[in-house]
């Protein structure tokens, strides 16, 4: 299986961004690829600046349905294990599992996950579950200013705990001008964390060129070449 898992220190940090920006350059470059997003929640909230949802917008760079991205979709902004609850339904991590390595099947997949790595899919079956089953490698997305070094280096901890291999972190947001505050946070997760480090500047809409340059410019090469 060829591929990588995108997770993040938290929801809202980025990771469809990011997730998109790589399908982008990954089709520009002539790859096949893919797209899986076990489940989408929130759909009842408007979208945010013009942004798509995620799996549609994953759907539209990957040349799929969001059907066909997301297994399950849910209208409350809520953990997918609550959201399914309130919906009297029932995710089957069995069928997550099946449908991400059919996906990946001759393909490129960029499976994402839901908020952080440690979030319920179902009571009993987490994000980290899900990437340990595909054996896809992560790239972990974060923020970029106070607070990151914590929540990252904690998600590297659960990540490594679980047999995870972590080919990068993304700072999201990365300002033109960083302050010193976010460039001692990348110098610092680089050190503490024993990994590599890179950056992803602010996307100001979901214009398929930019997602393409923005793509262009991480070495999402490296990180499936060295899974």
């Amino acid at each position: 299986m060829s591929g990588l898992f995108v997770t993040g220190t938290d929801t809202g940090v980025g990771k469809t961004a990011l997730s998109a920006a790589l399908l982008a350059a990954m089709s520009v470059a002539g790859l096949a690829v893919s797209a899986f997003k076990p489940a989408v929640t929130g759909l009842d909230e408007a979208p945010d600046g013009g942004w798509p949802a995620d799996h549609e917008l994953l759907a539209r760079e990957a040349g799929m349905t969001a059907g066909e991205v997301a297994p399950w979709s849910f209208g409350p902004a809520a953990s997918p294990h609550l959201a399914a609850e309130l919906a009297g339904a029932e995710i089957d991590p069995g069928a997550l599992i099946a449908r991400g390595r059919e996906l990946a099947a001759g393909r490129v997949l960029v499976a994402e996950g839901v908020g952080g790595l440690l979030v319920p899919l179902t009571p009993s079956f987490s994000v980290c579950d899900l990437a340990a089953a595909l054996g896809l490698p992560l790239v972990v997305v974060a923020r970029s200013g106070l607070g990151t070094i914590n929540h990252t280096l904690l998600t590297l901890a659960a990540a490594r705990a679980r047999g995870l291999e972590v080919q990068a972190v993304v700072l999201n947001r990365w300002p033109a001008r960083p302050d010193a505050i976010e460039r001692s946070n990348r110098e610092t997760i680089a050190r503490v964390g024993g990994v590599a480090v890179t950056t992803l500047g602010e996307l100001p809409s979901p214009d398929p060129e930019a997602l393409a340059a923005a793509g262009r410019a991480l070495p999402w090469r490296s990180w499936l070449a060295g899974a």
